[in-house]
């Protein structure tokens, strides 16, 4: 039986028309043998039981944090924002994919965890990495991102989002995002000197491999947002592991003992500096009272000098008996005049000798 001209307008359903034929051509010859059914009224009922059930395909539910992206005929569509239940058509004219946009998604470099987040895997592959120095570290990250762009998430590249849905399934989704973050940890790491990523400038390495990683995936296209990288783990390998721990022993020794002479110097020198002072200040102060005694014994041997300028011969008799009352302080001192004949005799103690 020939199809009836329904004037396509697609080849798609010209494919469809030509599907339908072949069918009806394969399926009526044993209907009709049953005598009491006629095929096309049983056809009409299956085509519209299959029609409603491909109508009711359509329909599709949008969290208050999810997007829907929708595709018709290929052709994409911006993606709906509004949530609740939604229609849209479903395969093969149309296809819709929903997505969380707002939750924040986590990446593993160099190690996995279990789903109940209580077993660690290391991945040696991705984690081992060679220093600016030559040197051989064990690195292992987090990167924390969220999807922006729905449409580049989706279409732009391949496996944008979480290879840690992938794991143990042998090809893990995500290597886009996964590739990236090892090649930008590569870079920086490579460009480090082992001390740098093991002690003094984990932060550095962190700020440099979240800058380069943006850029790589802004140049991808991904509509991935990441928002942190963080160190986990970063170790020496197990086969020189007990020597770089020694290393890292012996650096944080010298640096106690350097934090100990830093802190012995500022006691010690602001206590120097105000001995310093104090002896300034007390030599200051001697030098002040020997000036200004010099200057009352210059003028007072300029007043005794005037004095002894008017009155020599008083002003020496004067000089003379205090310089003895000074010399001899606690003797019995007696003045004969020149009148009296200069006998002693009337000073003998004759009274104490009684």
């Amino acid at each position: 039986m020939m199809p009836r001209n329904l004037g396509p307008k697609s080849q798609l359903e010209r494919d469809l028309l030509t599907l339908f034929t072949r069918f009806r051509d394969f399926i009526e010859p044993p209907f009709n043998k049953l005598g009491g059914f006629k095929f096309n009224s049983f056809f009409l009922v299956g085509l519209i039981a299959v029609s409603m059930v491909w109508f009711f395909s359509g329909f599709y539910q949008v969290e208050p944090s999810e997007l829907a992206a929708r595709k018709l005929f290929g052709k994409f569509y911006p993606p709906l924002q509004s949530a609740g239940l939604h229609w849209h058509w479903p395969s093969p004219i149309g296809e819709t994919i929903t997505e969380t946009v707002e939750e924040t998604r986590r990446l593993e470099l160099g190690f996995r965890t279990t789903a109940q987040g209580n077993q660690l895997t290391d991945v040696s592959d991705e984690a081992l990495m060679i220093t600016g120095d030559l040197n051989i570290v064990d690195v292992q990250m987090i990167v924390q991102y969220r999807i922006n762009d729905l449409e580049q998430f989706l279409f732009k590249v391949d496996d944008p989002g979480d290879p840690s849905r992938g794991i143990g399934q042998g090809s893990p989704d995500g290597m886009t995002l996964l590739d990236a973050t090892e090649a930008a940890l590569r870079q920086v790491v490579g460009k480090s000197s082992i001390d740098d990523i093991l002690t003094i400038n984990k932060d550095k390495v962190q700020l440099d491999t979240l800058h380069l990683l943006r850029s790589i995936l802004d140049n991808y296209s991904a509509g991935i947002e990441v928002l942190e990288v963080r160190l986990q783990n970063v170790r020496p390998p197990d086969d020189v592991r007990d020597a770089f721990d020694d290393v890292v022993r012996a650096r944080v020794d010298k640096e106690a003992r350097i934090n100990e002479a830093l802190a012995y110097q500022q006691d010690q020198v602001p206590r120097a500096r105000g001995d310093a002072e104090k002896i300034i200040n007390a030599a200051e102060a001697f030098k002040q009272e020997r000036i200004l005694k010099a200057k009352g014994e210059s003028a007072r041997f300029l007043s005794v000098l005037a004095e002894y300028t008017k009155s020599k011969e008083v002003t020496r008799t004067r000089l003379y008996l205090e310089k003895m009352e000074s010399v001899l302080p606690i003797v019995r001192k007696y003045i004969i005049e020149p009148e009296s004949g200069g006998s002693l005799l009337q000073f003998l103690p004759l009274e104490e000798s009684k």
